[in-house]
């Protein structure tokens, strides 16, 4: 059994939920076997890295010491999600290729008793490990319900294939890891050109009209190439196409319905497990429909509250904490 380090990162145990739990049903059929970092904490996501490098780095390398304190032989750090993914990858080379960035992040390491050696670990992504590691035959010999007849989208965003520090992909624009991986599967994998285009990120949150354009563009080309859903392995990607495929439906005036799965659902699928344990359901654009074709009976997605109304005056702002006069603290007693 290959043994990994393994970085969940904050959207595994909420939005990704579905992700987490397919994998950690996968993970023993293939054998992989997957030790999580003891006590990490998020990577910072996106915003972080655009407000103060030495912080932002600091804390995403965090992760990264506590992994090599761990390691005990075994290097390689596998990560999910292709934010944190990207994130761990950065620090490790920048560490690596800026040597004063490094000293200033281990000086801020040394205050919680931990350092990193840039480059002591291998950073990959969990596509990159199962099918360059795991290998595909090893998949297919796992194989005990074909997703046959099932027609997926390919999708990639645009965090994973690059930059690609250690030149692990395919191929930046058009990398075919996923398309066979689902081939071995026994899927239809259309050609879909957007693979490695954005979903928009944040821009849900702060420039609405172009993240349901960029949505649309991705929906829109799967189901011109009669898609019966899309396949990610990213759980911002995920979320927004998913959770807001409705909202870009009202905005254009369309009806789109494109279910957006985690290739580790499918996965599970193909092997023959229970839908509902693979986190099925836990979509809100549902996948009933699509797995019903190849004879899979999949639970109806749990209602949800409708999304509230933006405000006109856009994201509420946090409120400034009131002034304290500070109290000089006595001789021989700490001040309060």
């Amino acid at each position: 059994m290959d043994k990994y380090i393994l970085y969940p990162g904050c959207s595994m145990e909420s939005s990704a939920k579905a992700y987490y739990d397919s994998l950690l049903q996968i993970a023993p059929v293939i054998g992989l076997e997957l030790e999580e970092i003891h006590d990490w904490n998020c990577c910072g996501a996106t915003e972080y890295l655009g407000i103060s490098l030495t912080p932002a780095y600091s804390l995403i390398s965090r992760n990264l010491a506590l992994a090599s304190k761990q390691a005990n032989g075994n290097h390689t750090v596998v990560a999910p999600c292709s934010a944190c993914y990207l994130n761990l990858a950065k620090a490790d080379y920048y560490m690596r290729e800026q040597p004063s960035l490094g000293v200033m992040v281990n000086e801020a390491l040394a205050a919680g008793g931990l350092s990193y050696k840039p480059g002591s670990l291998d950073i990959r992504h969990l596509l990159d490990v199962i099918v360059y590691d795991i290998g595909l035959d090893t998949v297919k010999s796992k194989v005990t319900r074909p997703l046959a007849g099932l027609r997926v989208a390919p999708y990639l965003g645009c965090m994973v294939p690059r930059p690609d520090y250690e030149h692990r992909w395919s191929d930046h624009e058009h990398p075919v890891e996923l398309d066979i991986l689902l081939k071995a599967l026994g899927a239809e994998v259309i050609d879909f050109p957007l693979k490695t285009h954005c979903c928009g990120g944040h821009m849900t949150q702060i420039g609405p009209d172009t993240a349901f354009e960029l949505i649309r563009r991705l929906v829109s080309s799967a189901d011109h190439y009669e898609a019966d859903l899309m396949a990610t392995l990213c759980p911002m990607c995920q979320m927004n196409i998913d959770a807001y495929q409705g909202e870009m439906n009202h905005h254009f005036g369309t009806s789109y319905h494109m279910p957006i799965i985690f290739f580790t659902q499918l996965m599970g699928l193909a092997f023959g497990m229970d839908a509902k344990l693979l986190g099925f359901g836990m979509e809100l654009v549902s996948a009933k429909k699509a797995l019903a074709k190849i004879g899979v009976d999949a639970p109806e997605p749990v209602e949800v509250a409708p999304v509230k109304p933006r405000k006109a005056e856009g994201l509420p702002m946090p409120q400034q904490l009131p002034r304290r006069t500070p109290k000089v603290a006595e001789k021989g007693k700490v001040a309060k």
